[in-house]
């Protein structure tokens, strides 16, 4: 399933323009706090498909029978550029458990690339509920890459993946690669990659527009 959460009419459709304007981009703080408003939708959206049970909640004069939430999910995110979607997620699934992946290209003289991982920490996830937030979804190599080496620790009952732009091509082959169940929740969608794997129009590189530019490897 592929939820575009622009179409919705809803905010989430203007924070995605700012993230995509080069006037706006110069402002750090701002598209780091779009795209963490962008989790926190799509965070919301997915509560509504996760499972819930009935408790008694003591109040100063009563008991309320209150749903919560059956269990925790699993909130892992790409460093670094998926670090402001986290934060988002977060904010909602407060009590929820986390993971961390290091996965970048790493680039060729020739111009081709590949996708490196080279650091996780993560709970097992046998039978959890795994959300994966990265801001960028392109080529879908790093995604696809990233869930094979997760499934090691075991096998997640669902998954979701939260990103602020996606591109046609990488939903694809996420699902041609990794499975059709897998749930894709976007800030917007977009069609066309360059040769190098970069989304067009997109909005450049949300690492470097978030946190500064890097070295390149």
């Amino acid at each position: 399933m592929i939820v575009n959460l622009s179409k919705q009419h809803s905010l989430v459709s203007n924070w995605v323009s700012e993230l995509r304007d080069i006037n706006v981009q110069n402002d750090r703080m701002r598209f780091r706090r779009n795209l963490e408003r962008i989790g926190e939708v799509a965070a919301y959206e997915i509560s509504k498909e996760l499972a819930y049970k009935t408790v008694e909640i003591p109040t100063p004069l009563g008991i309320h029978e209150s749903m919560v939430l059956e269990e925790q999910p699993v909130l892992a995110t790409i460093l670094r550029a998926g670090l402001p979607l986290h934060q988002g997620m977060m904010n909602y699934f407060d009590k929820a458990d986390h993971a961390f992946i290091s996965a970048y290209r790493k680039h060729h003289r020739d111009g081709s690339f590949e996708i490196s991982l080279e650091y996780m920490s993560s709970p097992s996830l046998e039978d959890r509920i795994l959300i994966i937030s990265d801001p960028m979804l392109a080529t879908g190599a790093s995604l696809v890459k990233t869930i094979q080496y997760m499934k090691a620790e075991g096998n997640p009952k669902a998954i979701h993946v939260v990103s602020a732009i996606a591109c046609t091509v990488g939903i694809e082959f996420i699902r041609l690669a990794a499975g059709n169940d897998i749930k894709i929740w976007c800030g917007d969608i977009d069609d066309e990659l360059t040769a190098k794997g970069y989304i067009v129009p997109g909005l450049g590189d949300a690492g470097d527009l978030a946190f500064g530019n890097k070295m390149q490897s």
